[in-house]
Order: C-alpha cells, then structure tokens, then sequence
C-alpha cells in the first residue's frame, strides 16, 4: 500500500502505521501522521515511537484535536529560530485547489517519478483508439468510410490530407487499434527520413508475413508529398497487388504534389481545422489527466482556469499540437515561478535525520494567461509561395477587389506580403485585374497597374507595400467591365471551332505592295473609312459576317 510505505519512509514503527491507517480509513497519508501526532500516548507500544520525529512532523501537521502544550518564552523563541515559518496564503499566491491535497515528495526520489517526463505532452496524450479521436466528426462518424471499413476489415488504401495538428499520425496509428481483428499490422516511415530501400524493405516483410500467418500490413508515410516521381511510383505495384494497405499523411494538396496513379488507387481524405471546443477538450484532458498530463510535465499539480483554456484553444489556428505544446510551456513557467517566488516562504523544508532525505510541501502552480501568451508568442502565418495556400490567397485577393470591397483587398494583400509573397508576381497580377475586370470602365486602372509594377521594382520591400495597397484599393473602387475580357474568350472560342478557323483574309482586307497582287485582286474593293464614314463595308470572315464579340452593354454594370 502506497500509504503504508510513506509512512514508514517517514520513520513509524510497521505497528504504529498500521494502526493510524486502521483508524483513519487507510486512504490519507496527511490523517494518519495527524493520528499518531494526537494519539501518539495511546498508542500501543508507545516506546517505539522516537522523540526525534516530533519536531519534523509537527512542523507539517498542526492537529486542531490536541492542544499544545505549554512552552516557556525562551523554549518559544528557540524552536522558532529553528524552523522556517509557514505563512498564510496571500493574494498573489493564491492556495492550492481544493482537489489537490498538500502532499510529500521526497526530492530525493523525484527526479526518477516521472518516466516519460522526456515525452512532449501532445505525444504523451496521443488517443490510442477512434474513440478517442476529438474532432473529424465527418471521417469518423459510426456510418462512415473509415468506420465501416474497419468493421468489415477491409481497409482501403488511403491519403489523409489536412492541416497540421488536426489527428492525421493519430487516426492513422488508431486504425490498427480500433480494428476488431489482428488481422493489421502497422509499420510506420516518414518521407523525410526514408527512402526507396526503406519502402522496399517494408514490403518485402509484409509480403513474407502475409504469406507466414495471412496478415496485413498497414505501411503509414508521414509526409508523404516528400517523396519525388520516382519514389511514389515504387507504391504502385505494392498497393495493385495487395501487398500492403497504403496510408499516407500530407499537408500538401494532393493534387499539386501526388502522382496522378497514385491518387487513383487511394482514397484522400480531408482532416478539417480543429475547432476552439475540440481544443479546449484537448487542454482539459492535459490538466485532469495525472499519469500523462501536464503534472508529469512539471512535477506538481498545477491550476489552469478557463479563461487560459479559451485563450489558447482560439489562438492555436485549430492546431492540437499548437495548443498543447503553449500549454505545457506555460504550466512549466508557472512552475518555475512557484519555485523560486515568494511561494518558497510557503514551503517547509527539514532534513529527516534517520533517511537523510529531504521532504517539501508542493503548493499548485496557477497558470495565467500571461503564461499562456507569452507561450504562444507570435501565430504562425500559413503560407506557401508554391503551394495551394500561395493560389487560394492570390485568388482572395483577385475576387474582393472584384467585388469592390477595398477592406478585404488590403487585407489579403497584407496576408500575403506578411507570409513572403514576392511584390512583383502581386504586381503582375494586379496588371492583369485592371484589363480583365476594370477594362474600358477606366482605362487608367492600366496605367495605375504598370506604375505600380514599375515602383515596386525600384524600390522593393518593405517601402512597395504601400504602393501596392495604393494600387489594390484604386482597382477594388474603380468601376468594372469585364466587355473586353468576355469580347477576347469569344473570339477565341470561335477560332478554335467554327468553320472560319482557317478562312482565308477576304480580299479587299489585304495589303497589295507588289504589281502583281494588285492582279489577282488584294486589296480591290476596299474602302477608307475616313473618307467614306457611312461605308458598310464588312470586315468578318465571310463564315462569321454579323457575329458580335464585344457585348458593351452586357459587360459594363448598370448606373
């Protein structure tokens, strides 16, 4: 019993601890010491309980059962020269939470407690099952994909596509887990630290097993959008023939950084942003769990009010990872505060004599939102100048200034600045906005696009930033006609698929400069519109005479 054995590190008789944990319930260790300090002349074989042991615990345990007893002044002042005072709780340390008791720990011994303190906590705390999985309601619901796949033992080859942080290493370990067979085994690799000998060597272990004892492995790559052509092409046959069940991890679109054959032969799944409530289940979890929350991670109990879990939980960008990592840094600064704050005048400190072992009250360490800001810092900007992200705020960008709304305009524009985005490529395609959505509207936006191409090339960053805001808001303003940008599509279309494409220029359209093109007729019939303005002289091919490509009134908005 773990009571019994505090007690007798403390120096009690076998007898005497078993007796105090007898009469208090054997559930306290804090009431037995009280016990023995207020019954200790009742108890049996009083002799066996050394005097030396009273001045150490008597510091700790202060019974309201026994009075005690009378002391001269000079006895009075004497003890209390020799033994730290324990000062009441005041507002800036505020008392432990009622449902962390005072407790020993022998610091002696602590430093060997926690047996994965060397874990991060969002690792420690990894769900080990579906069940356990918080969010990605939409994959893991009991009539899903995923769920009944499982069921049926019959798991597809698949492609789990999301941001970080959002479950996708966890669902992946907690499919084998979650199975109702042991028919999985689950091999993991990461695409940054493995190669094609490495994928080889796990397939030719899981086509030996499934030969030895009709078992499937599920072979799990971690950031699979690593790998090259050349490397994704080696899954192909493995995956065709059944050799393994392939899943692999990517916070990269697929569609830009996967082969095509291999995304024909999974299927992706996307992980969506963990919301602020999934969070906040998450950091809760961390506090209340005692064997691999945050106490294994400083040591002692620690205090998180609700509004830290708010604050973080809704700064982390649904990020889980994020979320908990802020929250162990800022239960260790708390930590580190009540260490060497004012709370060691809170602390009682004594050598026991027989063990040579040091023994401390542990107060709880409270955590502020300060702690958890300063853990946070600055939020991470998520952007990708190749990827999907570099496309979808571009796109941002191009449809608020489209709608006129310069606010969200400017805002994009910041994103993408403050994410790295190259000022030039914005101001290439601010250039192509103002022809294909500002147009014969306002012929200027053209003139202001280029201007601004050429002042964000003289000066660069940072000074072009308000160069390109300037020109982003003169466009998100500036009236709209999209007439010539529909005009050129139509134009192009009918070149492509009309009987005209090839058709020869009519004749009076062409340029005679020699004798005898004038012969065969170039240029005959044609009339010089300035001096005939009246002319109805036709100038479409004749496959396409009367055809209308600019539509003036359908491409300009109403007044």
């Amino acid at each position: 019993m773990e009571e019994m054995q505090q007690l007798l590190s403390m120096g009690f008789p076998d007898e005497l601890a078993a007796q105090a944990l007898a009469a208090t319930g054997g559930k306290s260790t804090v009431k037995a010491t009280e016990w023995i300090l207020t019954h200790k002349s009742n108890a049996a074989n009083p002799s066996t309980f050394s005097s030396t042991f009273q001045p150490k615990l008597d510091r700790f345990f202060h019974s309201s059962q026994s009075p005690t007893p009378p002391q001269s002044q000079s006895q009075e002042e004497d003890q209390h020269s020799k033994r730290p005072k324990i000062s009441n709780h005041s507002a800036e340390h505020p008392p432990p939470q009622q449902n962390w008791p005072t407790f020993f720990f022998k610091t002696a011994d602590k430093k060997h407690a926690n047996t994965h303190i060397h874990q991060p906590l969002y690792e420690r705390l990894r769900p080990r099952t579906l069940d356990d999985v918080v969010g990605q309601d939409h994959l893991l619901a009991p009539n899903s994909l995923l769920r009944s796949a499982i069921q049926r033992n019959r798991l597809p080859s698949t492609l789990l596509w999301g941001p970080p942080g959002t479950g996708k290493t966890t669902i992946a370990k907690a499919i084998v887990k979650s199975s109702t067979s042991t028919c999985y085994r689950f091999v993991s690799l990461s695409a940054v630290t493995s190669g094609v000998k490495d994928v080889r060597d796990a397939v030719d272990e899981a086509r030996k097993l499934r030969l030895k004892s009709n078992q499937t492995t599920v072979l799990f790559v971690d950031e699979v959008h690593r790998f090259n052509k050349s490397q994704q092409d080696s899954f192909l046959p493995v995956i065709e023939d059944g050799s393994i069940v392939f899943v692999g991890a990517t916070t990269e679109n697929p569609s830009f950084h996967l082969i095509t054959p291999l995304l024909s032969r999974c299927r992706v799944l996307t992980l969506n942003p963990l919301q602020p409530h999934h969070l906040a289940l998450l950091l809760n979890r961390a506090v209340n769990d005692t064997d691999k929350g945050l106490m294994q991670s400083v040591g002692v109990p620690v205090d998180v009010s609700e509004d830290v879990v708010d604050f973080i939980s809704n700064n982390c960008d649904g990020d889980a990872r994020v979320a908990l990592n802020a929250l162990e840094i800022a239960a260790v600064t708390a930590a580190a505060r009540l260490q060497h704050g004012k709370q060691k005048e809170q602390e009682g400190m004594e050598m026991d004599l027989h063990t040579n072992e040091e023994y401390k009250v542990v107060a709880a360490a409270v955590v502020s939102v300060d702690d958890a800001k300063e853990a946070l810092q600055c939020k991470h900007l998520a952007y990708d100048k190749a990827g999907e992200e570099h496309y979808n705020l571009i796109s941002a960008l191009h449809k608020s200034m489209r709608g006129s709304d310069a606010d969200a305009a400017i805002y994009w524009l910041a994103r993408m600045l403050e994410g790295g985005e190259e000022p030039l490529y914005i101001a290439r395609r601010l250039i192509r906005f103002a022809s294909e959505d500002v147009g014969l509207a306002d012929p200027s936006a053209l003139n202001q696009a280029v201007s601004c191409y050429q002042a964000c090339h003289f000066l660069g960053m940072p000074e072009c930033d308000v160069i390109l805001a300037q020109c982003v808001a003169y466009l998100a303003l500036a009236p709209k006609s999209v007439a010539v940008y529909r005009a050129i599509g139509a134009a192009q279309k009918a070149v492509r698929k009309s009987a005209g494409q090839n058709e020869g220029v009519p004749l009076h359209l062409r340029n005679a400069p020699t004798k005898l093109m004038k012969e065969i007729g170039y240029g005959k019939g044609y009339i010089y519109p300035p001096d005939n303005p009246s002319s109805t002289q036709t100038y479409l091919p004749p496959s396409l005479q009367g055809h209308k490509f600019l539509d003036w009134s359908a491409g300009n908005p109403s007044d």
